[in-house]
């Protein structure tokens, strides 16, 4: 969607016309998709459910979007983030994890020094079902700024100049906010990883 039609668009949100909508929904509607299956697994049978959630909270709060706060697009990845990060949370996280129990603990320094960046990539622990959970579940409780810098460069491939040019900055300050987001992450992952295993069941699921 390019700026003008954005600037069109937003407006329209802001003044309830269902043209706008409409316009936005086609714009952006293949891209939620891909953003929430990214996040909760694309063979879920739960993605269209969270698309479905993610465009009717858009629709209730289409008339609050201010487009001095960001492009359209960061306004829809962020309420799809919060959507996904509500689903995880009606799974309960312990029991989402809890097949991962036994499995984590011998692995957790070769997860800590791929994430510190002093070893290599350890593909036999990235690609179990285990570590991608985490890994998605991480992704959404980043800030939604993060989440989606790092979904769009590590897993859709966005190359760094194309980041910059779709956010209207520089590529260091891209190459600058990638460190950054990289390092919520680790913490993040880290946090998680060991609250999988060490958790115990709690009342009301996730703190």
């Amino acid at each position: 969607m390019d700026e003008h039609l954005a600037r069109e668009v937003a407006r329209g949100l802001r003044d309830g016309r269902p043209d706008a909508w409409r316009a936005l929904y086609d714009a952006f509607a293949e891209r939620v998709w891909c953003l929430v299956a990214r996040l909760v697994g694309p063979s879920s049978a739960d993605v269209a459910d969270v698309v479905q959630e993610t465009m009717l909270a858009a629709a209730r709060s289409a008339r609050t979007y201010d487009p001095a706060c960001g492009p359209l697009w960061h306004w829809l990845c962020g309420i799809a983030r919060l959507q996904v990060a509500l689903h995880f949370r009606k799974l309960k996280r312990q029991d989402r994890f809890k097949s991962a129990d036994g499995w984590l603990a011998p692995h957790r320094d070769r997860l800590a020094r791929w994430l510190d960046g002093s070893e290599d990539p350890p593909p036999d622990l990235l690609e179990t079902g285990e570590t991608i959970a985490l890994v998605r579940l991480v992704l959404a409780e980043l800030p939604d700024e993060y989440g989606t810098l790092l979904t769009d460069k590590y897993l859709d491939g966005v190359a760094v100049e194309q980041l910059a040019a779709r956010n209207q900055t520089t590529e260091t300050a891209v190459r600058s906010k990638l460190a950054r987001a990289r390092e919520a992450f680790r913490t993040a992952f880290l946090r998680l990883s060991h609250s999988s295993t060490d958790a115990e069941p709690q009342c009301g699921g996730v703190p």
